[in-house]
């Protein structure tokens, strides 16, 4: 099976794509997507838009788990965020994959253990179940790649996720 995690974001998104067989995980790519706070908000939105469909036509996910949005105080960046993730579940939904919501704390517990864990245990985590050298930069592709690893640790349950 090939997951696609997300981390969304409209500055920086996160992006991993691993295999999983036999309970083992293998990357396949990561990465971030980054745009500039220059450009209008349509042409990022545009920008994320189309580079996911180029990834996701190049690697064929069987499935899309993308982190759910968490914030407390700051509506405006949840709103521009939003944005982006509305993008975000387009692309996939466009190329007819099934896609799965994950909160942090699932992520965490999934992970770690512990949904209350913090991000160096979180990206120490990644490194070990991946197999890297080091822990994946920016922060935003090694959560990423801990929600498709998410995905792969609960996936007999996923419909429970679906959206």
């Amino acid at each position: 099976m090939i997951i696609m995690g997300i981390d969304p974001g409209i500055a920086i998104l996160g992006y991993g794509i691993i295999s999983i067989k036999d309970n083992r995980y293998k990357i396949i790519d990561s990465g971030a997507l980054t745009t500039s706070p220059e450009l209008s908000m349509p042409e990022r939105l545009s920008f994320i838009y189309e580079s996911l469909i180029k990834i996701l036509e190049l690697y064929k996910p069987d499935a899309y788990a993308v982190e759910e949005l968490f914030f407390n105080k700051n509506v405006k960046t949840a709103l521009i965020v939003g944005h982006a993730r509305g993008v975000i579940l387009l692309a996939a939904s466009k190329m007819n994959i099934p896609i799965y919501e994950y909160t942090p704390l699932q992520v965490k517990q999934a992970i770690v253990g512990y949904g209350r864990a913090d991000k160096n245990q979180m990206q120490q985590m990644v490194k070990m179940l991946l197999n890297l050298k080091e822990v994946p930069k920016p922060d935003d592709v090694a959560d990423a790649l801990a929600v498709a690893i998410c995905h792969g640790s609960s996936s007999k349950f996923s419909n429970l996720f679906k959206v």
